[in-house]
């Protein structure tokens, strides 16, 4: 009994060292595996603090982009605004260049007509001005032949006039008997006699050649103040009384001759 005892503790042992060797092989392989696990989860810690940490970068990131969003919204809403109200802006302002437009269209149209119409009347007035202007100078130019003419005339018959009372003193200084046998010697006849009597001398014939000269000087003096820029009304004046001031003496100095004469 003792012997079966003993074989029976000993297969006993024997079997609890086997299981106990088969514990320590799963202890060391649970070991190695805990540890493997502990570095697993170490570096999964490792792993997860650095995911945190990415994550809340990412979520700081996510924060200022969402920010930024709002306030690119905020914007956008605004410039929408903006440009809906300057579309409307616009609108009208298309529309009230439109009508500007039409109006203006209008108001040219009209002061078109206008502006032809008193173009018309200024260019018949201007033609009939040009008329009555062309007609002015016809008036002055034949008023001023007329009256150089009447002073050349006065000239001539105050040179006759004096001429007259010459012969005449020199008749009455000469018997009638002297005239004939004066022109009996020129074998000439009393009329003739008389006319050579009346032949001008050198000075008369100079002195009508000056004036012959101041009145062909004076025509030109009035000729050019015709085609001079206005004004000229005031020496066209001047000029035209010089002359009849002329022919008033002329007019005077002939009476005064005429009177004696008679």
């Amino acid at each position: 009994m003792k012997r079966h005892l003993i074989e029976d503790l000993r297969s006993r042992l024997k079997a609890n060292q086997e299981n106990e060797k088969t514990s320590n092989e799963t202890l060391e392989s649970l070991e190695r595996k805990v540890k493997a696990l502990a570095e697993d989860c170490s570096n999964k810690k490792a792993s997860i603090d650095s995911l945190k940490q990415r994550l809340n970068v990412v979520t700081k990131e996510k924060s200022q982009y969402e920010q930024m969003y709002h306030k690119a919204k905020d914007e956008l809403e605004k410039k929408d605004v903006k440009l809906n109200n300057l579309e409307s802006k616009m609108i009208e302002t298309e529309y009230a260049m439109t009508e500007l437009e039409a109006t203006a269209s209008r108001q040219l149209h009209g002061l078109a007509k206008q502006t032809g119409q008193a173009l018309e009347t200024v260019q018949k007035k201007l033609l009939l001005t040009n008329d009555k202007v062309e007609e002015f100078m016809t008036f002055v130019k034949a008023l001023t032949r007329e009256l150089q003419q009447s002073v050349q005339e006065l000239r001539t018959k105050i040179k006759q006039a004096k001429k007259m009372g010459e012969v005449r003193a020199c008749k009455k200084g000469l018997s009638q008997e002297s005239v004939q046998l004066a022109a009996s010697i020129l074998n000439v006849s009393t009329t003739d006699l008389e006319e050579i009597l009346e032949v001008e001398d050198d000075e008369e014939t100079a002195k009508a050649k000056m004036e012959f000269e101041k009145d062909k000087e004076w025509l030109q003096h009035i000729q050019k103040l015709l085609e001079a820029q206005f004004p000229f009304a005031s020496s066209l004046m001047d000029a035209i009384l010089e002359k009849l001031n002329e022919k008033k003496k002329l007019v005077e100095e002939y009476s005064s001759l005429m009177k004696h004469t008679v």
